[in-house]
């Protein structure tokens, strides 16, 4: 691992350009060799995408290795890199709503795209609270945590801690920077369609908000052309969220996230087995 960590501290000093390039390269390499994560990918646009050909779907699979391989080597320089030259290639549109972040609880919204990292240090313009998956390796938890700390305060949470230290950064004006749209088992969580198939997906954001009465803003990151940078996007914080009914409050964010993945099909997290949870008495989905 510290070699690995070696490697990308060394090609962090590469041209964005030549550093993409290179990261694709590697993606394309994978999609050939990863057979089990190509086979998931491929059944999620397929219950996903079924209007597409399957030339279509392996098309945006493989582009998504490519994608998510590029997205892995371009952290190299959001970890390493001088902090004025990662702001010089982010993109904000329209802006950081740092007034709205300031005037009281507010929760952004981060679905799994490649580049979400990037949209984390965009946001970071005053502290911010995050959940943080420990990892198993030292070395690697070091550089992950040196990644989200470098750009300012940052609360980290675990999991495991619970929603007790998010309400309570919420109370101390932290926005809280949210990604719930994995599957994390029945847990707290309801089957609600996404992309039209029944996926367990938490409830916690219509919930967290309902009792804090914090708004929800939305924030994606995605690949400006060209190897030019990074683009990220903030939205209008959602209005009447979420209403008396947690079900559709949920409804409506798978709602939205389909929405931004149709509009760059390769970058969203299609390696993760969305669909593993299942309602009683239905079969596993990628067998």
């Amino acid at each position: 691992m510290r070699v690995l960590i070696g490697l990308l501290w060394l090609l962090h000093w590469l041209p964005l350009p030549v550093l993409g390039r290179f990261g694709e390269a590697i993606g394309s390499l994978l999609f050939l060799l990863l057979g089990k994560r190509r086979h998931i990918a491929l059944t999620n646009l397929r219950l996903c995408m079924p209007e597409l050909s399957e030339e279509a779907r392996r098309a945006i699979a493989r582009e998504h290795f490519r994608s998510y391989s590029r997205s892995i080597f371009e952290r190299s320089i959001l970890w390493w890199a001088p902090e004025a030259r990662v702001r010089k290639l982010i993109q904000v549109e329209p802006a950081v709503p740092q007034a709205a972040m300031e005037a009281g609880p507010t929760i952004l919204l981060c679905p799994h795209f490649v580049c979400l990292d990037v949209a984390g240090v965009a946001a970071r313009v005053i502290p911010v609270c995050s959940m943080y998956v420990p990892q198993k390796n030292a070395a690697f938890d070091r550089l992950l945590r040196h990644g989200r700390e470098r750009y300012g305060p940052v609360r980290l949470v675990t999991r495991k801690e619970g929603i007790k230290p998010i309400l309570r950064a919420l109370r101390d004006g932290l926005p809280y920077f949210m990604l719930p749209d994995m599957d994390f088992g029945e847990k707290d969580a309801a089957f609600v369609p996404f992309f039209g198939v029944p996926a367990a997906t938490l409830t916690a954001l219509g919930r967290l908000a309902g009792s804090t009465g914090a708004k929800v803003i939305p924030v994606v990151a995605s690949f400006l052309p060209n190897y030019q940078g990074w683009r990220v996007r903030f939205y209008p914080a959602w209005e009447n969220y979420p209403g008396d009914d947690m079900i559709e409050a949920t409804r409506r964010m798978n709602a939205f996230i389909e929405e931004r993945v149709r509009e760059a099909p390769a970058e969203y997290f299609w390696t993760h087995k969305r669909f593993k949870t299942r309602p009683p008495g239905e079969p596993s989905l990628y067998d």
